[in-house]
């Protein structure tokens, strides 16, 4: 077994945190978080281990708040390895040190232990069967392309190690999905959810490490759902949901309860099922009723929105508006979900188009979609597509054949960086109404670049 690597002080974090505290220094991480849409679960612990120098290179989302931070230093010059680095000792099998055992002798795992974050490439990629790498390789990321792990059989004793995988996966995921879509992500990561229910079902764990277990795997159920959902499988998409919920019910989680029917009422009104969209957002309310979190009402308030919209009920429709607005303009809480770091400006103005396209007052939908692009963050690229997508199709409901082309075109150019069912088959829809105009200058080069994408 290799030597334990030893420790190297982080100077330079330490020197960026003066006076502060390490859990005042916490919070300003936090508080960065929030203003470019992540959410970190960054504390006095954590702060701790990058000093210490635990963590030799962030994770992604840590990696995005710092140079939002201090925007003129490289990780390198905060104090952090190189990720190549990093990676490179991370693929030798010999270097992953073995878990801390707890108290109980060999096969149990300490329910308190939390591996090196340099080392969760290593322990996703054994947990979701070789899924990541191959993911990652697929997608045209910067990890090396390599074999895929071979499966393993799920530990018999499930500690924080394996749950901590579990949550990790569920973050990958929503971050892979937020820069290219759903499509070519919905197989790899299902092999992720059948592991985490595998160790649920068969695993042994403490009472503690059951609860986090249940949450984790109902995440993970939802985030397989909504990438069934965005790649056009809705029957999958509520099948996932439907096990969510039930592992939430069992759970007695009313957060994650709160999450389910609120992706459930998203799938619905997508299937045009307005009723059900309606008593999905309306469950979701009450179970989020009593977790403190305005900005989660606000969500579940606009999915009703989007349900009475598509119903035709207008003065509903606008009551709930109303409601999410003033809930959303209460700001954000320490008790909002971290699945909810999406839910910023620009996605409650898009949601809002939504509303007044399906009311058919395509002028408003106009207005606000085009507030939601604007707004947008860079590296949610799949909802900026989605959006210009939105945006033709308003522009078409306006009858602008030329302003819908054009917005068409650069939703067109916009798609060959992601992979969404969803959307593409929204922007073959507006193809299918422009194509009889196709003298019209700006639709024929729309067709050009259509064709091509």
């Amino acid at each position: 077994m290799a030597a334990k690597r030893p420790l190297t002080p982080n100077a330079a974090m330490r020197a960026l945190r003066g006076d502060l505290s390490p859990g005042e220094f916490a919070v300003a991480i936090r508080r960065a978080a929030r203003e470019i849409g992540e959410h970190v679960s960054c504390d006095a612990r954590y702060i701790g281990r990058v000093e210490a120098g635990e963590i030799r290179c962030p994770n992604y989302a840590y990696e995005r708040v710092f140079r939002h931070m201090w925007p003129d230093r490289s990780l390198s010059e905060l104090g952090f390895t190189p990720r190549t680095a990093v990676r490179r000792r991370a693929a030798d099998p010999p270097s992953v040190p073995a878990p801390r055992l707890g108290p109980g002798g060999p096969n149990r795992l300490d329910d308190s232990y939390h591996p090196d974050e340099e080392n969760d490439d290593v322990r996703r990629r054994t947990f979701l069967n070789g899924g990541s790498t191959a993911l990652v390789t697929a997608l045209g990321l910067d990890l090396p392309a390599q074999a895929a792990t071979p499966a393993v059989p799920p530990p018999r004793r499930v500690g924080a190690a394996e749950v901590l995988g579990v949550e990790q996966a569920v973050r990958d995921i929503r971050l892979l999905d937020d820069v290219h879509g759903a499509d070519a992500l919905f197989e790899l990561a299902g092999q992720s959810l059948r592991g985490a229910y595998v160790m649920l079902n068969d695993g042994e764990y403490s009472a503690a490490t059951e609860r986090r277990l249940q949450s984790g795997a109902g995440e993970l159920a939802i985030s397989v759902g909504w990438l069934a959902h965005d790649s056009n499988r809705l029957a999958d998409a509520r099948s996932f949901y439907s096990e969510a919920l039930a592992t939430a019910r069992m759970a007695n989680d009313a957060a994650l309860e709160a999450h389910v029917f609120s992706n459930s009422a998203f799938l619905a009104r997508d299937a045009g099922r307005a009723r059900e969209a309606l008593r999905a957002a309306q469950a979701g309310q009450a179970a989020a009723r009593h977790l403190d979190s305005d900005r989660l009402l606000s969500l579940l308030v606009m999915r009703e929105a989007g349900a009475w919209a598509l119903l035709r009920d207008r003065a509903a429709c606008e009551r709930a508006l109303g409601r999410a607005h003033t809930l959303f303009d209460r700001g954000e809480s320490e008790a909002d979900p971290e699945w909810m770091s999406f839910f910023g400006e620009a996605e409650i103005a898009g949601l809002e188009a939504q509303c007044w396209s399906a009311l058919g007052e395509f002028d408003r939908a106009t207005d606000r979609v085009s507030r939601a692009i604007s707004l947008q963050e860079p590296h949610f690229v799949r909802n900026r597509v989605l959006y210009t997508a939105e945006l033709a199709h308003d522009r078409l409901g306006l009858g602008d054949l030329a302003g819908a082309a054009v917005h068409g075109t650069a939703a067109a150019t916009l798609l060959g960086q992601v992979r969404s069912a969803r959307i593409r088959s929204m922007l073959a829809t507006t193809a299918d109404r422009l194509r009889p105009h196709r003298t019209v200058p700006e639709v024929a080069a729309f067709f050009t670049t259509y064709d091509a994408a």
